[in-house]
């Protein structure tokens, strides 16, 4: 093997060595240390064996890592059979801890950030640390690994060229519907995670939204034993997901751009075609209940409130 062929980093050259192994030797030495730094080390999304090899040596090597569950990240250390010590930094205790871990980094330590699955930074607490390293002049070095969202874009079969990633969508409906109907025209992929108990209410609001026929793909365990991608019409999979008993696993949720028809597929929803009057109307014959049940189901369906829905109500008598 040629020396260039071992070159890990673009430090500055030692001394000439005495031989072609004694610089070997010089430069595999230099890349292990880990200096003060913050590591943000990309761990496995399920599967254990995606986890890079510089991953693996830098958890070796820094003075300490923080978890954001310490229990979880444990298992994937044991594995390795990694002894560094540990630390928890999380949602709940991110202010004070990342003040006391950017202290440490000015003090000597080397800190490696990990999440409990994936590339620290997305959807977790991981950037205030990082915000408060850069802004006292700690270096920050990315370790790159596994992304749930990249890899089930890439496998979705849906345009890559143009996306655009938001993390989770909003729990409530009403934010949930807004958020949807601001990327009704979007010209690119939208990406999204999603809660398994939330699904079947999201892919409502998309149908309903967006229109029956938007293309969609549900990703669910990614890497893992139960990895399932489910490809369709927003109408079809949600209709594949209505007929389980439960939605279980980590989700990711991607929605194809517009297309010609989509506008027809949202028409069709019954909420998009009718007054607030006359769906009203139409549920209290449909469903036999009286006008308080109806305006309350209307509310939901348009994602209103109830008194929004019942000032439309009275606007339309």
């Amino acid at each position: 093997m040629k020396d260039a062929d071992v070159k890990f980093d673009d430090s500055e050259p030692e001394a000439e060595p005495k031989s072609s192994s004694a610089k070997t030797m010089s430069v595999r030495q230099a890349a292990v240390a880990a200096g003060p730094a913050l590591y943000l080390v990309g761990t496995p999304i399920g599967n254990l064996e995606d986890i890079t090899l510089r991953a693996l040596r830098v958890l070796k090597e820094v003075d300490v890592i923080a978890c954001e569950d310490t229990r979880q990240t444990q298992k994937l250390l044991n594995h390795y059979a990694i002894a560094t010590r540990t630390t928890s930094y999380h949602e709940h205790n991110e202010m004070t801890k990342s003040a006391e871990l950017v202290k440490e980094m000015q003090e000597g330590a080397s800190v490696a950030l990990v999440t409990d699955a994936g590339m620290p930074g997305i959807s977790d607490p991981g950037y205030r640390l990082i915000a408060l390293a850069i802004r006292h002049h700690v270096p920050v070095v990315p370790i790159p690994g596994a992304s749930a969202f990249l890899a089930a874009l890439v496998a979705s079969g849906l345009p890559t060229d143009s996306f655009r990633f938001s993390g989770f969508l909003p729990a409530k409906r009403g934010e949930r519907r807004a958020a949807l109907e601001a990327v009704k025209s979007s010209p690119r992929t939208q990406v999204f995670y999603e809660a398994p108990h939330r699904i079947v209410e999201t892919l409502e609001d998309t149908v309903e939204v967006l229109g029956s026929v938007r293309h969609v793909v549900v990703a669910r365990e990614v890497t893992k034993l139960h990895e399932e991608f489910l490809r369709g019409r927003a109408s079809e999979v949600l209709e594949n997901l209505k007929a389980r008993e439960a939605v279980k696993g980590e989700i990711t949720l991607l929605i194809g751009k517009r297309e010609e028809g989509d506008a027809r597929g949202a028409a069709d929803a019954p909420s998009a075609r009718v007054s607030v009057r006359q769906r009203v109307d139409q549920i209290m014959a449909e469903e036999k209940v009286d006008e308080k049940a109806a305006l309350k189901k209307v509310a939901k369906e348009r994602g209103v409130s109830k008194s929004e829905a019942y000032r439309e109500l009275q606007r339309s008598r």
